[in-house]
Parts: C-alpha cells; structure tokens; sequence
C-alpha cells in the first residue's frame, strides 16, 4: 500500500481557506497527482485541505472523500501560560535545538524543555493514535515498531491524504520511529508538496514503510512561481 500525503495549497489562514494562488496550486497537484494510482481519498477536516483535495477528487472522479478527524493542524502554545520558547513554534524549536548544537533524535524529546509544557507534544501523541487506528482499518496492524500486514490481496493499492504540514510531521515522525523535532527540521513541505510512504504488499510481513518520495513539489515549481 502506498499514501501520497499531499499538504495543501496556499492558505488564508483567518479564514481556513485557499487563496487564488492556493487553488492554482492545488490544480498543478492535481495533474501532478493523476496518474499515481489513487483508489481513495482522505482529507483534514479544515477547510484548507478540503478545498485542496476537492481538486484531486474532481480530476480522478472520486466522490466520496474520507474525513480524518485527527488529522487538522497541529496546536502548539504553553500548555499553562507560562513563557515557552519561540511561543512553542515546533520548528523554530527544532531550528534551535540545532543551533544548540543538541540532538534532535533524543528519544526524551517529549520531556525537555522545549516540549514538556508544549501543547504540541500531546497533539503528536494524538495524531500516532489515530494513524494507528486508520492504518488498522486499511489493513496494517501496528506491532511494536512496525506494521503487519492483515490484507488478503497482494494488490498495491494506493490512498491520498490532504493535511497540514504539522499533521503530516506528527504522522511521518510516527509511522518511521523518528522524533518529532526531527521530521520537523528534516522534512519542509512547500504548498501542496506531496510525500509518498510505501508499506510492505505482501500479506503477513512485518514492515516500516519506505520513503517513495519526500517533499515533492516539482509541479509548481516555474517561471511564475519559483
């Protein structure tokens, strides 16, 4: 199985929505996208991704588009009000825990001082639960570290998810055993910058996904909008 997890286009923010140059952007994804092989379509329940994946939808005549609750943007902020760096931005945090010199793969990110009175770290923990769940409903079962595969066909099927580029962190950072801060330093997204994971087909094998492809956004790259 593969997910091509799409962030979406130019945004205005305040009104949860595309701009002109947004839904430019999602048209380019679009094409961009016909020809993976997509079956099925999951979006963030914000406006934002939905608009963007209403172009996807359209151009491979897929009605039904699934809602992933767990997957809007991520919050992030002091948990209680006290000051927290960089207003608990994650990757201004990642950023300077690089020009700290420390180490982004510390599995105890979740308790330094950066992340442990930062509402984002309990939005990644919800974000891993929810991705675990919808895997489990596309037929991969998390064990341990890694993914069983419980299908019955050795098909490659292929899903897109449309979301946000905090979302997304949460996931990749999950679903590869990798930190949070890490994905957030490794991995920027540009606007509707596609990110392609590849699980094990063949049924009963045990898995972490490949990367297929990583911050693709090849397709509005140009003259116009370089």
């Amino acid at each position: 199985m593969r997910i091509v997890i799409v962030r979406h286009g130019e945004p205005n923010y305040e009104r949860d929505c595309l701009t002109d140059l947004g839904h430019e952007q999602a048209k380019l994804a679009a094409e961009r996208l016909a020809d993976e092989g997509i079956e099925e379509i999951f979006t963030s329940p914000m406006g934002r991704a939905r608009e963007t994946a209403a172009y996807t939808a359209e151009r491979l005549g897929i009605k039904n588009v699934g809602v992933l609750d767990f997957m809007p943007e991520v919050k992030w902020g002091s948990v209680d009000g006290s000051p927290i760096f960089a207003g608990g931005h994650p990757w201004s945090i990642s950023d300077e825990i690089v020009r700290r010199g420390l180490n982004l793969c510390d599995e105890s990110w979740r308790g330094n001082d950066f992340f442990k009175n930062n509402l984002v770290t309990a939005e990644c923990d919800k974000v891993a639960r929810g991705t675990d769940e919808w895997l489990r409903s596309l037929g991969y079962e998390r064990e341990g570290l890694y993914y069983r595969n419980m299908r019955r066909d050795e098909a490659q099927h292929t899903v897109a998810l449309f979301c946000h580029g905090g979302s997304s962190s949460a996931m990749i950072s999950h679903v590869l055993n990798q930190t949070f801060p890490y994905v957030c330093a490794t991995f920027h997204v540009d606007f509707t910058g596609i990110t392609i994971l590849r699980f094990d087909r063949f049924p009963g094998s045990l898995c972490i996904p490949s990367l297929e492809i990583a911050c693709d956004s090849r397709h509005i790259i140009g003259p116009s909008n370089p």
